[in-house]
């Protein structure tokens, strides 16, 4: 079976509490979620329904059946898709090129030259 990328619209801060929830606590059952996004998300249980299958068929999340309940969990972790969407900025505002992501990372003061530094030295480590 192939692994589909998840979508590549933006996630809603609704949508994105819920991720973070799943991330955090791991599997969880829509009532579970529910509960989870509370007190700063007060939502109906078919609210949160609807959006855990848009996420799904977003390939945000899978699902699988334990007895008649579905249980939910991210389909990727936060680091991979987080990856992803950086790929997706890097290819449509620096024409694919990481060196120019990164320069313009340093030139906004996002990273610093000693965090930059810093990464490169690990990535000579883990290489």
């Amino acid at each position: 079976m192939t692994e589909r990328k998840p979508a590549a619209r933006l996630l809603t801060d609704l949508q994105q509490a819920i991720l973070d929830f799943l991330w955090t606590r791991g599997p969880a059952t829509a009532e579970e979620v529910r509960e989870g996004l509370l007190p700063e998300h007060p939502l109906k249980d078919s609210s949160v329904r609807t959006l855990l299958r848009r996420l799904e068929a977003q390939s945000y999340l899978t699902h699988r059946l334990e007895g008649k309940t579905f249980v939910y969990e991210a389909a990727l972790p936060a680091r991979s898709l987080a990856a992803t969407a950086v790929r997706r900025i890097i290819d449509r505002f620096c024409s694919g090129s990481v060196e120019q992501f990164l320069l313009g990372m340093v030139d906004e003061e996002v990273l610093s030259v000693d965090q930059m530094e810093h990464l490169a030295r690990k990535v000579r480590k883990t290489k």
